[in-house]
């Protein structure tokens, strides 16, 4: 689904990945990687893997980890503009990968992130694999701990299922495995909203809260702490505080969203045995 293009000026060539064909059961995607360390997958947020996302890869590479990203929609590193990025998002709620809407459970892609994670895992070994999650893909990160190999999932802002907002984009029975797990494991799951987030709502944080317990660790940031000038997909299509450590994120010393970032990079490295610390 996600292609390549020639970029634009405020577009991220990332170069400074290896950019790699990644093959699970037989279904291959594109995987930009990065890194030495334990493994994280992060899941790109609509539109795809923007400038903002590949920041934040390069702050989780930079902590002493490796950096998993797959192409899952849109144009690899393009800056996010509306009119764009509103046909990806469209594409996309209606792909055979996604379930985008309540009562579609699981996204199957989930099974092909779970089996990146595996590889992941086989590739850099240590204590497990962290899974973040941003947006369109935030609840993956909850769903991927049904593989055994992650063991630091990262909820970042999921707005899966579209029209329920005190859904979880997961069936019924992925959903009392997972719970099953966080409780035999002792897992932790962090995870990450603005107050007043339309696509977030404080009722999904609920419904987490209800299946997981004490082992969610929701956390809200005031709405006003938001980047006032964040690209145009974010200003025009998504339309209020959403995206807390890309496309909102302020990158001042002691903001309110650089210390998220920091608390994310925190746990993945604690819970994947890695003792450097954030840049």
């Amino acid at each position: 689904m996600a292609t390549m293009r020639t970029r634009g000026r405020d577009d991220d060539p990332l170069d400074d990945f290896e950019c790699r064909d990644v093959e699970v059961e037989g279904v291959g995607k594109r995987v930009y990687v990065s890194g030495e360390g334990p493994a994280v997958v992060l899941m790109p947020e609509m539109p795809g893997i923007s400038p903002d996302v590949a920041r934040f890869a390069r702050w989780v590479r930079d902590a002493g980890l490796s950096v998993y990203v797959p192409s899952l929609f849109g144009v690899d590193g393009a800056y996010p503009r509306a009119e764009a990025a509103g046909t990806v998002m469209r594409r996309a709620c209606v792909s055979a990968e996604f379930r985008a809407f309540a009562g579609g459970g699981t996204s199957p892609v989930v099974g092909w992130l779970r089996g990146l994670a595996r590889v992941a895992h086989a590739e850099r070994g240590g204590a497990g694999v962290g899974a973040v999650g941003l947006c369109f893909t935030g609840n993956f990160a909850l769903s991927m701990t049904l593989e055994p190999s992650v063991v630091a999932p990262v909820v970042n802002h999921p707005s899966l299922p579209l029209d329920d907002p005190a859904g979880l984009e997961l069936g019924e029975e992925d959903a009392a495995a997972v719970a099953e797990r966080v409780r035999r494991e002792g897992l932790r799951v962090l995870a990450y909203r603005f107050e007043g987030d339309r696509w977030c709502t404080g009722r999904r944080f609920a419904a987490y809260r209800a299946l997981l317990g004490d082992a969610f660790d929701g956390r809200v940031l005031p709405a006003e702490a938001a980047n006032a000038d964040p690209p145009p997909f974010f200003r025009e299509v998504v339309g209020c505080a959403h995206s807390v450590v890309t496309a909102h994120l302020v990158d001042a010393a002691g903001h309110p969203t650089l210390r998220a970032r920091d608390e994310i990079i925190a746990f993945l490295t604690e819970r994947l045995g890695v003792t450097a610390a954030p840049g």
